[in-house]
């Protein structure tokens, strides 16, 4: 029997769907080549300053061309979801390593469950529709911009009108054909908080950042971690928000649009005990924070970061962080021991 076809969602049954799914910001963008995206990118990878990575850097012709995701695309529906949780997670005792608030849980699930819905829905009605979501095949920022939900702010994150940068972005590609928004103006003005308030310098200007100085892509890039920035890395394991953390927008206005805990969230990874963490096994590692990115899904370079961590939070006089940074600086690996090497004598020389 021949399924039968649907009418194509209006657009307030897009957005009532997205709703049930706490996506807050919806709009549509034209299914062109994104040609501005496609430039940066070039320009950028050009110059060095992606610092080997992959991502939307990996293809760009491929990630800036909406018609190789979906042939005959016409609309590409840009979704926002907020991920900042009402309730923060107090800091434990002892040698304890800060994530970014987007990695705390899995945002990208419940914003995939949402846009899938409405793909759905388009798909009964006869057209194509494919989500992307954290995913290498399409420039998500660039797709939001031109739908209208936001601006890039100096520090290259999208901000939203009235409700700053703390979002997590996905779209649908689709055949069916829904009337387009206009990008909104620029909102930042001549706030430079985010270039001053980068502890690496790593935005060198407005809305361009050097991925080589950025503490977020370090900590995942393999290899060695670069001895200039090891001190600024600080306690943080994985990501960094110090750009969103000095945004105005991002902090008044966030304030308004945090999320409770979703049936069926894991615990928020807010901190990470840099010492169990260096004691884990690879399964216990894998098991614990097998979500977030990792190259070569290794966690060499999670007990990288820890170490650098731990060189610069840890107290010298404890009995267990000199026992574990004795043994490192003996592992076989010598990434390991180059770390761990540093930590100690980083500790020493600030006891």
């Amino acid at each position: 029997m021949a399924r039968p076809v649907l009418d194509v969602p209006t657009w307030d049954e897009v957005v009532a769907i997205a709703g049930t799914h706490s996506i807050t910001r919806l709009g549509v963008a034209p299914a062109e080549v994104l040609t501005r995206a496609r430039a940066e990118i070039v320009r950028r990878k050009s110059a060095g300053m992606h610092a080997g990575m992959g991502f939307t850097y990996r293809n760009p012709v491929r990630s800036t061309d909406p018609q190789q995701a979906v042939a005959g695309a016409k609309s590409i529906i840009a979704a926002a979801r907020p991920y900042r949780m009402r309730e923060e997670p107090a800091r434990p005792a002892g040698a304890q390593a800060r994530v970014a608030r987007y990695a705390w849980i899995d945002h990208y699930a419940p914003l995939r469950a949402g846009l899938r819905e409405i793909a759905l829905r388009i798909r009964r009605a006869g057209h194509k529709a494919v989500v992307f979501a954290d995913d290498n095949s399409i420039v998500d920022r660039e797709v939001a911009y031109l739908a209208g939900l936001g601006w890039f702010g100096k520090n290259a994150n999208l901000l939203l009108p009235g409700a700053g940068s703390y979002f997590v972005l996905g779209c649908i590609v689709t055949t069916a054909e829904y009337p387009v928004d206009e990008p909104v103006a620029d909102g930042c003005g001549s706030c430079r908080r985010c270039l001053d308030g980068c502890p690496t310098g790593a935005i060198v200007a407005p809305g361009v950042v050097d991925a080589n100085r950025c503490l977020a892509w370090l900590v995942q890039q393999p290899g060695s971690f670069p001895v200039e920035f090891r001190e600024a890395l600080g306690d943080r394991l994985y990501g960094c928000d110090d750009c969103q953390e000095v945004c105005p927008p991002a902090q008044r206005l966030g304030e308004r649009h945090r999320l409770d805990p979703q049936d069926g969230d894991e615990p928020a990874q807010a901190w990470v005990d840099v010492l169990d963490l260096l004691e884990a096994s690879d399964e216990q590692l894998i098991e614990r924070h097998g979500r977030w990115y990792l190259a070569n899904r290794d966690p060499v370079w999670w007990r990288r970061n820890a170490l650098i961590v731990l060189g610069n939070i840890g107290e010298p006089s404890d009995p267990r962080v000199r026992r574990v940074l004795d043994r490192y600086r003996r592992d076989d690996d010598p990434i390991l021991r180059e770390h761990a090497t540093w930590a100690a004598d980083h500790l020493a020389a600030h006891a």
